[in-house]
C-alpha cells in the first residue's frame, strides 16, 4: 500500500507539489506563530523574578510588561503592605545597547535587594557614569571593566562584570535608576516594582491584598501570569487558532480537490483493483493515504519556512529585541498534526466517492 501512495504521488509530481506547497503555507505560519508565542512566553518567564523577587507589580492595560510605567512613589506605599519584606524599583532600556540590541539594561536603586544579589566576578558594582554588565553580555561584546559601552547614545565605562543566574540579568546590564531615568528621561518613573515577600507571606494572598490597593497595576508571580499579561502574546494566541481553522479549510479543500480529479482520471485503475479483490475499504484508504501523503509533504516544507519565518515575524512585530523564537518539539509537532489533518479531510469526500464507484462502472467509463 505504502509503495503504491509513493508511486501515484510521484507520477503526478507536478499536481502532488503544488497541492503540498499550499498546505505548507498554512502549516508555516501555524509553525512561525507558535515559535513566536513560544518565544514572548520565555522572555516573560525571565522577568518574573528579577533580582530573586516573588512577584512584580506592572502597569495595566499595556501590551507588553516591558513598556510599562509606574512611579516610584509606590516603592513606599509598598512596603508599608505587611505581606512585603522590600520593593524595588527597576527601569528597563530596552533594545538600546550598542552592538546587541536584544540586551536590557536595568535601573535600579544602589543597595536595593536587586543590587545586592548580583555576584561580581570581575571588578565591581555600577555608580554614577558607569555601568555593570552581566557574564553573558560581557562575553559577546568582549567587555571588562575599564571598558566602554554605549547604552542609548550614552557612554558608560563598565565598572564590573557579575553573574545573577537569571538570563534576562546575566546577558544585560544593570546601572543606578538615577542615571537610568536620567538616559531615558523618565525621572521618577520606573517600569516595574520588584517585591520581595514577607516571612510567611503567600503569592496568591500577597496579589490579592496588592490590587486591592494599586489600582490599574498587574501583580504578576508566575511565567503563565506573564505570558497572559501581554496583549502581543494574546493576540498572537488568537491569530494562531484563526490561521489553524483556516489552513483547515482553505488545505483540506485543496487536497480534496487534488485528489478528486485523482480518482476520475484513475476510475479504471481503481476499479481494477476492486475487480481482483480490494475492498471498498481498502480502495478508500488507498485514496486518504495519496491524500495524507500529499500534506505530510507540504507539513515537511511547511516547517522549514515556519522556522524561517518566525524570524521575520518577530522583526514585523517590532520585538525582534527583545524576544527570540522559540522553536520546540512541542511547536513543530502541533504543525504536523494540522498537516496530517488537512490530509484525513482532504481525502474524505474522494475516499467516499471510491466506495459509492462499481467496478464495471468504473471500468467502462475509463474506456
Amino acid at each position: 500500500m505504502i509503495e503504491l501512495i509513493t508511486n501515484n504521488l510521484v507520477r503526478r509530481f507536478g499536481r502532488t507539489l503544488l497541492t503540498a506547497t499550499g498546505v505548507g503555507v498554512g502549516v508555516a505560519m501555524i509553525v512561525a506563530l507558535l515559535s513566536v508565542s513560544d518565544g514572548l512566553t520565555a522572555t516573560a518567564a525571565g522577568f518574573v523574578h528579577l533580582g530573586g523577587s516573588d512577584l512584580g507589580v506592572f502597569q495595566a492595560g499595556v501590551s507588553d510588561p516591558t513598556v510599562s510605567v509606574l512611579p516610584v512613589s509606590l516603592v513606599a506605599r509598598l512596603e508599608r503592605n505587611p505581606d512585603v519584606a522590600a520593593a524595588t524599583p527597576l527601569l528597563l532600556i530596552v533594545g538600546r545597547v550598542r552592538g546587541d540590541p536584544g540586551a536590557f539594561a536595568f535601573g535600579a536603586p544602589p543597595g536595593s535587594f536587586f543590587a545586592r544579589r548580583l555576584v561580581f566576578v570581575d571588578g565591581g558594582p555600577a555608580r554614577a557614569g558607569a555601568i555593570a554588565v552581566g557574564d553573558g553580555l560581557a562575553q559577546s561584546l568582549r567587555l571588562r571593566p575599564g571598558s566602554a559601552l554605549v547604552l542609548a547614545g550614552h557612554r558608560l565605562r563598565v565598572s564590573g562584570v557579575y553573574q545573577s543566574g537569571i538570563p534576562p540579568e546575566d546577558q544585560g546590564a544593570e546601572l543606578p535608576l538615577a542615571g537610568a531615568q536620567a538616559i531615558t528621561g523618565r525621572q521618577g518613573d520606573a517600569t516595574s516594582i520588584a517585591v520581595e515577600l514577607a516571612p510567611g507571606a503567600s503569592i496568591a494572598a500577597a496579589t490579592r491584598s496588592i490590587t486591592r490597593e494599586f489600582a490599574n497595576t498587574t501583580v504578576i508571580g508566575t511565567p503563565a501570569e506573564a505570558a497572559r499579561a501581554g496583549a502581543n502574546n494574546i493576540l498572537i494566541r488568537n491569530a494562531t487558532l484563526v490561521i489553524v481553522i483556516v489552513a483547515l479549510v482553505i488545505g483540506a479543500i485543496s487536497v480534496t480537490n487534488t485528489m478528486a480529479m485523482s480518482v476520475l482520471e484513475r476510475q479504471g485503475e481503481l476499479a481494477l483493483l476492486s475487480t481482483i479483490g480490494w475492498s471498498n475499504t481498502r480502495v478508500a484508504s488507498l485514496v486518504i493515504g495519496e491524500g495524507i501523503g500529499v500534506s505530510v509533504i507540504g507539513a515537511a516544507i511547511g516547517l522549514v519556512l515556519g522556522v524561517l519565518g518566525s524570524l521575520l515575524l518577530v522583526d514585523a512585530m517590532g520585538v525582534s529585541a527583545y524576544v527570540s523564537p522559540s522553536v520546540t518539539a512541542w511547536g513543530l509537532g502541533r504543525g504536523l498534526l494540522v498537516g496530517i489533518l488537512i490530509g484525513v479531510l482532504g481525502g474524505l469526500y474522494p475516499a467516499w466517492r471510491v466506495t459509492r464507484m462499481t467496478p464495471l462502472r468504473g471500468l467502462a467509463r475509463a474506456g
